[in-house]
């Protein structure tokens, strides 16, 4: 199991290229950019420690992560998420692709179907069909990214012929990790995904019930994951976890799930700051048991 990072990309806070090549640097695999377009100010903040201000300046992810692959070499670079139902699908496909092409095949490709109701329904998205328009979207991406004559014909998703490129480096595709939690999130990840990007923390509240997957019942639904999967004639989607503290229990428990990576979380802040919590998750990580490989990446 190796290690990525995940942090908000914002105006005010350390310069994309700047964090990516100190991930890369401190042994960490991976780095995850999160999205929001913007904020609407209709509805009430719907959870505790919500920031309105850092949710609405975050940076396009897709622009952030060029920064990144510019400035860097070999990790990954990832979505953590990108909201698919906010974006038009032509669109998205052909930043998906430019970032792997740029990248030399690095993009890992994170979706959601979002939380903020006020913010898909300014992007024109009805939040009651949102989970059938992620599936169309994702199924009509992937034609387009290996189809030399690409269509797709869905109930929300329509296009005929057409080409496009460049085509992702990745064959088919970039990975499709879905995010999300509850009793229909393993079958959206065998039917369409490539993986599945859940937030696994030690308990939930009531106000995060639905959202995060709690780490007893994430190992619970590892195994459903797999005979779905089995039952399907797919192999088993890659599992990338959020929220988990890098604790020896945690990585050890999620070792013995066949969890391929912990993504662990940092604050948006400005460079000089940013290195310290970076200096601190790979100490603890270390602390934890992990050593670099062979590649120089910090694994257990």
């Amino acid at each position: 199991m190796k290690f990525g990072v995940s942090m908000f990309c914002t105006d005010r806070s350390a310069a994309p290229g700047e964090v990516a090549a100190a991930i890369e640097a401190r042994g960490f695999d991976s780095y995850w950019i999160s999205e929001h377009s913007h904020i609407p100010l209709r509805e009430p903040h719907p959870f505790t420690g919500f920031d309105p201000r850092t949710y609405a300046a975050m940076l396009d992810p897709f622009v952030a992560l060029t920064a990144a692959a510019a400035a860097t070499q070999r990790i990954m670079l990832g979505t953590a998420i990108t909201l698919i139902i906010q974006r038009d699908t032509i669109n998205c496909a052909k930043s998906v692709a430019s970032v792997d092409h740029l990248s030399g095949g690095r993009m890992l490709f994170g979706i959601g179907a979002g939380w903020n109701q006020a913010e898909m329904e300014d992007h024109g998205t009805d939040p009651s069909t949102r989970f059938r328009l992620m599936r169309e979207r994702v199924e009509a991406m992937k034609v387009l990214w290996s189809e030399e004559v690409a269509s797709y014909s869905g109930r929300m998703v329509q296009f005929e012929d057409c080409h496009m490129w460049p085509k992702p480096v990745q064959k088919p595709n970039p990975p499709v990790y879905i995010a999300g939690s509850g009793p229909n999130i393993l079958k959206r990840v065998v039917r369409y995904g490539d993986g599945w990007l859940p937030v696994v923390p030690p308990s939930a509240d009531d106000e995060m019930k639905g959202r995060v997957t709690p780490i007893d019942e994430f190992a619970e639904m590892v195994p459903q994951l797999k005979e779905l999967a089995e039952a399907a004639g797919r192999p088993m989607p890659g599992i990338s976890v959020m929220g988990a503290a890098p604790t020896e229990d945690n990585i050890a428990r999620c070792c013995e799930l066949g969890v391929e990576r912990m993504i662990l979380g940092a604050m948006p802040a400005p460079l000089d700051e940013a290195l310290e919590q970076l200096e601190n998750l790979r100490a603890q990580v270390v602390e934890a048991g992990a050593k670099p490989g062979e590649d120089g990446l910090l694994c257990v």
